[in-house]
This record gives structure tokens, sequence and C-alpha cells, in this order.
């Protein structure tokens, strides 16, 4: 039986098939090839510390006698335990929430305008400016807390006559002088996600809103505004996150402010817990940590794709 009568008995598949076979295979070698990279590390320097931490946590140091040696067992959820009635710890954590709630919105409104006038056309020197208002991220956490450190400090700032008069460094105001280095870093950085998004925005749209009589205010806030929301909730989600883990700039202000103790922030818990040390318990606050952020971070996407669906 020839090859051709097999094809139309049915017991060879058409050449086709053989082809749209061959394709695919290549397809997902080629996606192999290129994913395995990010996989191994995403593996080894991702999934396998937290794997670790969360088996720190479930050990504790313990003694024989008060000067016997120390032994690492097992010791189930003793560290969460020892967190959830970490006072302290909590105050923390309620400290950034707070610094968070005022914070993000006030970058992200920032970042919104300053994306919207470098798209309006109404700013010349468009390249300049989106390089200036990006440029404070370039600088290093702790060199732009550093910084902002010597500008509050009364002793030390060029503008005695401001600080003087208003103590930047004190227990009321220097959560949010902190609130005011993150702002300044990171509101080019949200500003040029929004600004992309908006030069993704279609011309067509634009021509459309003028034809309709609106201006350049109802088109930004009826027509931009809108569209680039998925921008504004990416950033809204990095923010939060960033919220959470805020450290440089409260181990760098320690330096500067006797406001700012060892357990100002979460994240500052961790450190000064595992700089005891005691790397257990450290690892069990980082864990309710991560959860917590992850927590929010699921709330909020969940809130926002709940209201756009009415």
């Amino acid at each position: 039986m020839t090859v051709t009568e097999l094809a139309i008995a049915g017991d060879a598949p058409p050449e086709g098939g053989r082809t749209k076979r061959r394709v695919r295979s290549g397809h997902a070698r080629a996606v192999l090839f290129f994913v395995t990279p990010f996989g191994v590390l995403f593996v080894l320097f991702y999934l396998i510390p937290i794997g670790y931490a969360i088996v720190q946590s479930l050990y504790k140091i313990e003694r024989t006698g008060t000067f016997g040696p120390a032994r690492e067992v097992f010791g189930g959820l003793a560290q969460y335990e020892r967190v959830f009635s970490d006072g302290p710890f909590w105050t923390s954590v309620g400290r950034v929430l707070l610094f968070g709630v005022v914070q993000v919105p006030v970058m992200l409104g920032l970042a919104l305008l300053l994306a919207l006038l470098l798209d309006s056309g109404l700013v010349r020197g468009r390249r300049f400016f989106r390089l200036a208002f990006f440029v404070p991220y370039a600088v290093p956490g702790v060199v732009a807390a550093i910084m902002w450190g010597f500008l509050y400090s009364p002793n030390l700032s060029p503008f005695t006559a401001l600080t003087s008069n208003i103590d930047f460094l004190s227990a009321d105001l220097v959560l949010w002088a902190m609130a005011n280095v993150v702002t300044w870093v990171y509101v080019g950085y949200n500003m040029l996600i929004i600004y992309s998004a908006l030069l993704a925005i279609p011309a067509e749209i634009y021509e459309a809103a003028r034809l309709d009589g609106a201006g350049p205010v109802r088109t930004a806030w009826s027509v931009k505004i809108p569209l680039v929301m998925p921008a504004i909730v990416l950033t809204t989600v990095f923010s939060i996150i960033g919220t959470l883990q805020l450290l440089a700039e409260p181990q760098v202000f320690r330096s500067f402010s006797s406001a700012v103790s060892s357990t100002y922030t979460p994240n500052l818990t961790v450190y000064s817990t595992s700089s005891v040390p005691n790397f257990n318990l450290a690892a069990a606050f980082s864990v309710v940590l991560a959860l917590a952020t992850f927590a929010l971070s699921f709330t909020f996407l969940k809130a926002t794709q709940r209201r756009g669906e009415q």
C-alpha cells in the first residue's frame, strides 16, 4: 500500500499535522531555553531563601543551665507566639501603615500630575524634565537619607532659620521627614511608569475627545487617567510593598534622631533582632511580615478589580 493510500485510509497523519507538531516542539524548546535561566535564579535566590526562613522560624535556641552551650531545637510555632505577643513589632506595623496611608497617595498623586504635565504638550524641554524628575531615583536610598538628614539637622542644615524653629527630627515629625525622603526618591520612578502608559494611548482617542469638545483638563480626567489606571494600580502595589519594607531611611535617621528606635519599623525590628543574634525569631518576624505584605497587596488588587468590573 502506498503512502497516499495509507493517508486516505487514516493510518498515517497528514503532512500538515506533522508540521504543526514540529513547530510547537520548536516553540516549546525556545521557551524553555529563555525561561530556564530565570527559573534557576528564581529558585536559588527566591524560593530557597524563603523556604530556609520558614524552616529557621520553626526552631529555637535552648541552653542547658544558665551558662550551658546553646543548641538549636525544634520549637514548632513558639517563635510565632512571640511575634504575635510582641507589642513593639505591631506598633511598628501600625506606624508604617499610617505612613503608607498618607505618603503613598501623595507620592502617586505627584507622579500622576508630573506625567500628565509631560504628556500635555504645555511643557517645553520634555526630555530634560523627564530626566530631571527621574534623577532622584538614581541616588541610592542610604545616600538620600543621609543628605536629607543633614538638611533636617539644626546644627548642620544650611536652612537654620527653618530647622531652628521646626524640629523635623522630633518624635512627632520624624516619620513625615522620612516620608518626604521616600517621596522625593520615588516620585520620578512612578512618574516614568505612568508616563510610559500615557505614551501608549493611541492618538485617535485624543482626536475623538477634541471632536467631542473636550479640553485639556477634561481629556486628562475622562480619558487619560482611566486609560492609565492599570499603571496606577501597579505603582500602588509596588508602593504598598515598599512601605512595609521601609528600612534604609529609619536606619540612617537613627544617627540623627533619638526618636527612631531599633523597632521603629517592622524591617528594622527584623534587622535588630538578627543582630542580637536571634535568627529564628527574626525569621518568624520576616515570614509574618511577608504574609502581611501579600495580604495587603492581594486585597488591594481584588478591590480594584471589583471596582473595574462594576
